[in-house]
């Protein structure tokens, strides 16, 4: 180690730990900082209400599937499975039949080619009173190399209708507002909580979910 190099690792010592921090890590840590979480802003009152609604249920108690994603692998069903196209196509005839207590197709139904198909199979491997919990984006630019569909509320809820489930027995909701439509453009805006708004303005919504129950 030379002279200077020495004196440098020397200097490094008295700086504040996290300014250090910053230098080994970069970027990454000083966002961390900065108050920036991994969490894409679209998606972060989204998360809030379906996380709320699950945890409203006897969730402990249930059998759950989630496609295309593992986001609730740890949060406590009393079984847990995920499965992934192409092995698992939700658009294909299932094998199981009345098998799952509660489904969960997040950010999928609008890669699929026959969503009504798909919506049709998630409602017959439902056991009776299983829940289906689906969200979708709205105002959100193309992604993905299959891209094809997206919904309002009220044109997912009879979606789900067209699926086999009960007009009364679907809640929907959306979240968006301007700014964050906006800076979606061009690539996923990490939430900053102290920089970006999370008032809803419903005339634009960038992501809609449902909650729908098969009846007895």
């Amino acid at each position: 180690m030379s002279l200077a190099e020495f004196r440098r690792e020397q200097w490094k010592d008295w700086l504040p730990t996290p300014v250090r921090t910053i230098g080994r890590h970069g970027k990454s840590v000083g966002r961390q900082l900065l108050g920036v979480r991994k969490k894409q802003w679209l998606r972060v009152v989204m998360d809030g209400q379906t996380e709320k609604f699950v945890r409203s249920l006897s969730y402990s108690s249930m059998d759950a599937l989630e496609v295309s994603g593992d986001k609730w692998e740890n949060f406590g069903f009393r079984s847990y499975r995920k499965v992934y196209y192409p092995e698992y196509d939700l658009c294909e005839k299932p094998s199981e039949v009345a098998a799952f207590d509660i489904v969960i197709v997040e950010q999928v139904l609008e890669h699929v080619l026959w969503p009504y198909r798909a919506v049709r199979n998630v409602f017959e491997i439902l056991r009776p009173g299983g829940i289906f919990l689906v969200t979708t984006p709205f105002l959100i630019r193309m992604h993905e190399r299959v891209d094809c569909s997206r919904w309002s509320e009220t044109g997912l809820k009879h979606l789900l209708i067209e699926g086999g489930f009960n007009a009364d027995h679907i809640t929907t909701g959306s979240w968006g507002n301007r700014a964050c439509v906006c800076s979606n453009f061009h690539t996923w805006t990490g939430w900053i909580p102290w920089k970006h708004s999370l008032k809803n303005e419903p005339k634009f919504p960038i992501v809609v979910w449902a909650f729908a129950k098969k009846l007895q």
